[in-house]
Formats: structure tokens, sequence, C-alpha cells
């Protein structure tokens, strides 16, 4: 069936023109300025007067929590609310039940993800302390990138020396995707305020407990072993700092080799968010200071940061509750990432062309996604429709399988209208049309 767009504002490679869109099946046909005039025979139209069009949401930085921790999500719940906030594809985390560090357990999550998945997938491989051999013939069908985490996280998916790091980087095959903090400094601050505040740390030191020092430590040491491997390419996640903003490299975006991504909680909330949200705030790397804030947000509108994505990393309630030191790091946020960045347009931060590049055409070329992320004829008929409509935030119209957010309460003045994957309708104004046309990403990594 052919689908048309009529009368919307569209947004596309820097360029923002009244236009229609035609989809045909699970492809976009015609990108036009102006109307088409000679529309098929049964083409089914949709008027989009009023409304804005741009190319599906890829959030490259997801943790659906499946398998192994669906008491908080699973990719069943978690795809139905990224489709719910203008998210088209997801890349999914490797830090489950048990960890995703073999070929075998990333073609275990694909059969989950082909069977619930409302929206298209991918899946990083770990890299633990044994699996090198995995990594080095890990197939790029089954994987989007390989996972580091050099801070916040135990067991064998710590990555905490030099000499490991550099075997990585050698053997990858893939994109290298690093969550980088330093323990050793995080370990010293931590001893340092447990002495001050005894077993009572306020929420509100967490940004000096896990502090710029040790993510620009860290984040320096993968970009200066990345750079030791001509093939390997390195996307630096979650940059706090605006010194890690310097690491990265110029010049145009597929040909750089060391990356960076900042999420929409470093762009949102700065550190004084403690003091209010407390533990519902507590991410890692953690919400720095509003000069940090204010540069990632300007270095994201200039190219200089080029993606920006949620690390969606839900937990209970339960679980962001107690004392600073229980209290789990994450929170939900794929069903308002886009809202928060459209608010932050609103306020004049930030501009539609930029969030459209940070959010859609930057993960699909670091990735190298194929026929995605674009509004281009012959690429996929992934595609949202959004509008200018206050809304506010509530316990009642949150999505999540963990049932809360940390943006509860706080009002936007855009909303998703309607959300298209594959060319099927997935979502439109608050209701799931139980089309489920998500499919597995591809990747031109040739």
């Amino acid at each position: 069936m052919k689908t048309l767009l009529h009368g919307a504002t569209i947004v596309n490679e820097g360029e923002v023109f009244r236009g229609d869109l035609l989809l045909d099946g699970e492809f976009i046909d015609t990108v036009a300025r102006g109307e088409i005039r000679a529309v098929p025979a049964g083409t089914k139209c949709i008027d989009a007067t009023g409304q804005y069009i741009i190319p599906g949401v890829i959030d490259e930085h997801v943790h659906f929590r499946e398998p192994g921790l669906t008491r908080k999500e699973d990719i069943a719940a978690g795809s139905r609310a990224a489709a719910a906030g203008g998210i088209t594809s997801f890349m999914d985390m490797p830090n489950v039940v048990p960890p995703t560090t073999t070929r075998a357990l990333l073609l275990e999550k694909h059969e989950i993800a082909r069977r619930d998945s409302v929206v298209n997938y991918s899946f990083y491989i770990g890299a633990s302390t044994g699996n090198i051999e995995e990594i080095r013939h890990v197939d790029a069908r089954l994987a989007c990138g390989v996972k580091v985490f050099m801070g916040s996280s135990t067991g064998n998916l710590l990555v905490d020396n030099e000499e490991l790091l550099d075997s990585i980087f050698s053997a990858s095959p893939l994109l290298v995707a690093a969550h980088c903090e330093d323990n050793a400094i995080i370990g010293r601050n931590l001893s340092r305020y447990r002495e001050m505040h005894g077993g009572d740390i306020p929420p509100s030191c967490h940004p000096l407990i896990r502090d710029r020092a040790a993510c620009i430590a860290s984040s320096s040491l993968a970009a200066r072993v990345a750079r030791s491997h001509p093939s390997c390419r390195l996307h630096l996640l979650h940059l706090s700092t605006r010194e890690e903003i310097d690491l990265l490299d110029d010049g145009p975006r597929v040909a750089r080799r060391v990356t960076g991504e900042v999420c929409v909680h470093h762009l949102w909330f700065n550190d004084s968010a403690y003091l209010t949200f407390g533990n519902r705030v507590k991410w890692n790397p953690a919400i720095k200071g509003e000069e940090d804030r204010r540069a990632l947000l300007r270095a994201v509108s200039e190219g200089r940061v080029d993606a920006i994505a949620t690390d969606h990393a839900p937990h209970l309630p339960a679980e962001k509750e107690g004392g600073y030191e229980q209290a789990a790091s994450g929170g939900p946020m794929v069903q308002h990432a886009l809202p928060v960045m459209l608010e932050l347009m609103e306020r004049g931060e930030i501009s539609l062309p930029a969030i459209v590049e940070g959010m859609c055409h930057a993960p699909a070329d670091i990735f190298r996604v194929e026929r995605r992320g674009y509004l281009r004829p012959g690429y996929k008929a992934d595609v949202v429709l959004f509008e200018r409509c206050p809304w506010r935030v509530t316990r009642e119209n949150v999505l999540y399988k963990c049932g809360w957010s940390p943006l509860e309460g706080s009002a936007f003045s855009h909303r998703v209208v309607a959300t298209f994957v594959n060319g099927q309708l997935v979502y439109r104004d608050g209701q799931f049309t139980g089309a489920r046309p998500g499919e597995a990403l591809s990747f031109n990594n040739g």
C-alpha cells in the first residue's frame, strides 16, 4: 500500500520545508517540496497539515533488560515506549543476565526481538576478560558494535586495564562503544565522602564522587589507545564534561575514527537537579554543572559532538530509593527523549535541524546503518510525525514497565502524533495499532 503524508513541514538533512512524503510499502518513494499532484490510485492519504515530519529516531544506547531482568522491563514494553517517543530503531546493551558476551547469546536476543519488538533492533556484544575470540569473529548481522565498560560495571564485563583494552581494540571488526569512568579515581572519592558523611552520603555528592577527572582520564585513555590502531573506530558514550569534547575527531563524520554521544539527561538537567530529585536523577556518568550542559548542547549544535541518545536504563522505584550507595544508577527515557529535545528547541537552546542531525542522521552514519536515518527515496520508511501541543508527563501516561519517569510533572510543548516503522503505522494519537513490523538493523561494514 502507498501512503501519502500531505502538507507537513519536513525536516531532513539540514533543511526545513513544506512538502509531501509518499511511502510505498516499507520504503520511502518520494520526498517532495510542495504538493505531489499525481497521487497513485489507491493511495491512503493522511493530512499532516500543521505537523512536522522527521526520520525515525535511532537510539544507539538502551538497556531493555531482557533477558534476566524483566521485572524492570523487557523488549516488548521498551520498544512500545520507544515507538510512542518517535524512536524507530534501538541498539541494546549487553549487561543483562547472562551478559551478552557470545554469538549464541546474541542470537537469543535477536529471537526475542524478532518475536516481540515493535521497532527495529540491534544488540551490542559485551567485551569481557575472556571473550576476545568471540569479538574477533562477531558478525555485523548480529551486533551493532562492541561495548566496553571501562567503569560502572562488575564481574567480567569490567575492562579496567590498558592491556586488555588494547587487545579488544585490536580484535574488534566493529565499532567499539565505551563507557568511560576511572574506577580508581571514583574509589578514592567515595572513600573521602564516606569519611565526611558516614553512611548518609547525599545524592548531591554523586558528581563529586563520579567526578569530571574520572571521566576525562578514562575517555582520554580510550581515545589514545584507539588511535594506536589504524582500523579501530571508537565511540565515546554519554559524554558529560566540556573537556571530553576535545577528544573527538574533526572532519566529515563518516571519516572520523573517534566520535561521541551525549545523552538527553545531560542536556536537560544540571547538578542542581540532585537537590530536587535526589537519586531519581542518579546516572553514571553523573550529571555535571550548568557550564557542562551548555557546552555539550553547543557542541551538538555545531556538530562537534555527533549523536544524541538516551542511555534508557529502567529500575523499579524501590531500586532508586534508600541511601545513596544503595540506589541504582539509571532511569527510563525513550518515551520522552524527543519531547525533551523539542522543548530545548522551544527555549532557543538548539535548532530542529540539529536535533534531527543528532538523533537520526548521526547514529545512522556512525554505525553505518543501511538505508535508515534519513528521508530519502529507497530508504526504509521509518517516519515520525509530531506537532505543537502542550502536555504534561504524569504517572498515568508513562508507558515504562518500571512505572515511573524522572520527568513526571514536566510540561512539554510538542508531542509525537504518529510513528511509522518500515512503512507500517505502529502508533497514533496515544494508541498502538498492534503492528509489530520491527526488524533487525543491517550495517554496511564492508
